[in-house]
């Protein structure tokens, strides 16, 4: 009882500062918009100044709305594979995912040259991206599992994944050596990540991909915490362990690769938001840890996003840099943390 209570008072915190990160997202920028004006614009009502309704419309709830979303769904990702694998070190960038993807982005946006006018139109559009980029990331997965059957040891599928990632940044490098400036010029920003810039049309898009991952990650939080008790004893509670991984591994691959495909390979969320929620509520029960990486992606990236536009300059760094400077120190800190737990 004592535990629901807090639980229940953390999620309420989490959900107000959820709120609070939104309405300082859309605030601070290269413009400080004050928070009364921000309140107007979002409940239909007029700012004092048209220009900030225009940004605010235009440019930065767009902005905000996609970086809750590559926060929920990075980080439900990463949970879904560190239970998978019964690894702390696995997520989706860590397995090659985020790798895969970069591949079919790649061959999509520097290999678009040697296809005709017509195809090259529908690869290069959204729609074909987010296809290249979910196919990329749903074949390295697949691959990494094919190894997996081979082999019992977690550790070695972690190194097989690796060993894939870098296999698949080879054939990048490959095709950018044979590429022209300006392609390479798109792939490097693309590569580098990027929350702005997405046409409503985008985000709707997004909005669908990353709600049917969320939603499968929602059904299976019963199999997820009887897959805590190792893959024998879940069979022997009548567990369908073939099915629930292939669930499993295609919710993560639609969210990788939808969120890839729109926002770049961002790093580190899906790795250490599941450790920071694990450590704030206390539990392994995926019925709390789903709600609160949930809230804790969502607003992990929305600080990442606030601190990449420079509040009060007239730059913006790249998005993945933030969040690997925020989240490779995060990381760092959690396993020194839980060795000394150990000992």
């Amino acid at each position: 009882m004592a535990n629901q209570k807090r639980n229940t008072i953390l999620f309420i915190l989490l959900g107000l500062a959820l709120m609070l990160l939104l309405l300082i997202n859309i605030s601070f920028g290269s413009v400080t918009i004050p928070f009364k004006e921000v309140i107007n614009s979002l409940t239909g009502g007029e700012a004092s100044k048209s220009t900030w309704e225009y940004i605010i419309i235009n440019y930065r709830l767009p902005k905000a709305i996609t970086a809750i979303l590559v926060g929920m769904g990075l980080s439900i990702s990463g949970l879904l594979m560190q239970t998978l694998f019964r690894n702390p070190l696995a997520g989706p960038d860590v397995l090659g995912l985020s790798s895969g993807a970069s591949l079919s982005v790649a061959f999509v946006i520097l290999g678009a040259g040697l296809l005709p006018p017509f195809l090259s139109s529908i690869f290069l559009s959204p729609y074909g991206l987010v296809l290249a980029s979910t196919f990329g990331s749903f074949v390295v997965l697949i691959a990494v599992l094919l190894v997996s059957q081979k082999l019992r040891d977690t550790m070695a599928i972690l190194i097989v994944g690796l060993m894939f990632s870098s296999f698949t940044n080879a054939f990048v490098n490959i095709l950018t050596y044979f590429s022209t400036a300006e392609q390479l010029q798109k792939f490097a920003f693309w590569s580098m990540g990027n929350l702005g810039n997405l046409s409503w049309m985008s985000i709707i898009l997004l909005s669908i991909c990353v709600s049917i991952g969320l939603l499968l990650g929602l059904v299976n939080v019963k199999p997820l915490n009887t897959l805590l008790l190792g893959e024998n004893y879940a069979r022997s509670l009548g567990l369908n362990y073939k099915r629930t991984r292939l669930i499993i591994l295609f919710t993560t691959s639609i969210l990788t690769g939808s969120i890839t495909a729109f926002a770049g390979p961002i790093a580190f969320i899906g790795l250490a938001i599941p450790h920071i929620a694990k450590l704030l509520f206390q539990t392994s029960n995926h019925s709390v840890l789903y709600w609160s990486t949930l809230l804790l992606g969502a607003s992990v990236m929305l600080i990442c996003d606030v601190v990449s536009q420079m509040p009060g300059m007239e730059i913006t760094l790249p998005i993945n840099a933030i969040t690997s400077l925020i989240g490779a120190p995060v990381v760092v800190w959690l396993l020194v943390r839980k060795r000394k737990m150990m000992n």
